[in-house]
């Protein structure tokens, strides 16, 4: 059986409220496509029906499938999806979509070739910011600010929720992932530079959600913590920085 083109990973934790929504918006997407690919819905730690809706929407599109973590973490659901996906370009999504379905089409050939990752940009020439409160930009772009200062020199927006890996990177990439929490996007990022893939940041339109479950104060602590432990890890060889076969 051939593999699929495109790999959608959703990572999903308590979203039964929006899951529906980006499943169909999804659905209908892909559907218009002319390549063949599938749906990863990873529900992880959930304490309402995302499961269940999960599972049911499974039963009904053949190319959803779902897969079940018990412990919570986005990074461990985008991890699990990954390397559970066999499409030979892997696209992690938000389930809030702040970023329009329709912009999937250019991370992908023939629109977009010749690279290894490519993240959505807020920050980016050309991107649009839609809505958000000016408190949560001005924190977002310190907390940028350490992160270039510390791990990513040159890269404006580390943290937006949509990414695309071609499948062979996203296997060298999250098999080496430690971080399971919010910040598991800059060890990863970090450890795709130190292989040498290139990296590719692509402006987009983006719609602020104000049922974003970020938590701006304690998750930007955590994350500072977080480059620390990133930064640990690469000096004590934690990463292994050689390219598998």
């Amino acid at each position: 059986m051939s593999l699929p083109f495109l790999s959608i990973i959703l990572p999903a934790h308590d979203e039964e409220s929006r899951l529906p929504s980006a499943l169909d918006a999804l659905l209908a997407f892909l559907d218009a496509q002319p390549y063949a690919s599938e749906v990863l819905v990873v529900e992880n730690g959930s304490r309402d029906r995302t499961l269940a809706l999960a599972q049911e929407y499974s039963r009904l599109y053949p190319q959803i499938s779902v897969c079940h973590e018990a412990r919570r973490g986005k990074g461990l659901a985008v991890r699990r999806g990954m390397l559970a996906a066999r499409g030979e370009h892997r696209f992690m999504c938000d389930v809030d979509f702040s970023m329009p379905v329709d912009q999937l089409s250019r991370f992908l050939p023939p629109a977009l070739d010749a690279y290894d990752v490519a993240i959505a940009s807020r920050e980016a020439p050309g991107a649009v910011r839609y809505n958000e409160p000016a408190h949560r930009h001005l924190v977002g772009r310190a907390f940028n600010l350490l992160i270039r200062l510390m791990a990513l020199p040159g890269l404006h927006d580390t943290q937006c929720g949509f990414k695309c890996f071609r499948g062979r990177v996203a296997e060298q990439l999250f098999g080496r992932q430690t971080l399971c929490g919010w910040s598991f996007d800059v060890e990863i990022l970090f450890i795709a530079r130190k292989l040498g893939y290139s990296i590719l940041e692509l402006p987009i339109p983006w719609y602020f959600n104000p049922d974003s479950k970020v938590r701006v104060v304690p998750d930007s602590v955590h994350m500072a913590l977080d480059i620390l432990r990133i930064r640990y890890n690469y000096l004590t060889g934690a990463y292994s920085l050689e390219r598998h076969a």
